[in-house]
């Protein structure tokens, strides 16, 4: 069974901050959209899934909020099931990759690399998290990346996978790879169609692109958790932002489900 939660923290935003702000906007939009998918043909109504509420997370902390997301996460682990973290900036994604007991696939769809060593210095950064996750062994396959300082770019051609742009050669690793963590920053997203973030970047992939990914992910891999961050919801005073992070929701939860029953 998926079981949701959310970690509101945004201590380490290197732009402009206000994803704790995202977990508690999407569970208050996620009931003003349909439980049933026409693209999976599937409905939230029909299977088992539960939202477990946020963390409490300190402010200030950075390395408490980790551990705290790691213990959590190892008790949603513990207890058989997957977990669906809310983020939150991309870096409390770490404490979830620490709660495995032995490296991970991590399938990452992001704007960004977050391959940096730093960030001004400081190591535990959401520009990090993909190179702190890295570090435990974790092999890193990045989808739709057009951001970044150059050292990111030279240190992905020796040591991940990086598809920049869109998701052109993502079947062929999904084929490849079995099981896998499946980290979704939604800014990887045109900020034409997803403006609520903090780091909005032009470029990027559309709705219907990101759905057939993560189903594309669905069909070919294992799916042991995942994650959605990144949405900063008063960026976009239309609500459209958090409208559409609905949605990936919905989309994300059924294939995941749709995933463990094979």
């Amino acid at each position: 069974m998926v079981n949701v939660f959310g970690v509101p923290f945004d201590g380490t935003t290197s732009y402009r901050p206000g994803t704790r702000f995202a977990p508690a906007a999407i569970r208050n939009e996620f009931f003003g959209i349909e439980t049933y998918s026409p693209y999976l043909d599937k409905d939230l109504a029909d299977i088992e899934y539960s939202d477990l509420g946020d963390i409490e997370t300190p402010f200030g902390n950075t390395e408490k909020v980790l551990n705290m997301t790691k213990d959590f996460t190892e008790k949603i682990l513990s207890s058989g099931n997957i977990p669906l973290m809310l983020g939150g900036e991309h870096l409390v994604t770490l404490g979830v990759i620490k709660a495995y007991k032995q490296p991970v696939n991590i399938i990452h769809f992001d704007a960004h690399a977050d391959l940096r060593d730093d960030y001004l210095g400081e190591k535990l950064s959401h520009a990090c998290v993909m190179r702190r996750c890295f570090e435990l062994g974790s092999k890193i396959y990045s989808f739709g990346i057009r951001s970044g300082d150059k050292t990111e770019f030279t240190f992905a051609k020796d040591n991940t996978y990086m598809q920049k742009f869109n998701f052109d050669t993502l079947e062929d690793i999904c084929k490849k790879t079995d099981k896998v963590y499946l980290s979704i920053d939604l800014d990887v997203l045109d900020s034409a169609y997803f403006c609520g973030t903090g780091t909005p970047e032009a470029g990027g992939v559309t709705f219907n692109e990101l759905n057939t990914a993560i189903q594309i992910v669905a069909k070919n891999c294992e799916i042991i958790g995942a994650d959605l961050v990144e949405l900063s919801p008063h960026y976009d005073q239309s609500g459209t932002s958090t409208a559409l992070a609905c949605k990936v929701l919905r989309e994300l939860i059924l294939n995941i489900d749709i995933n463990k029953e094979k």
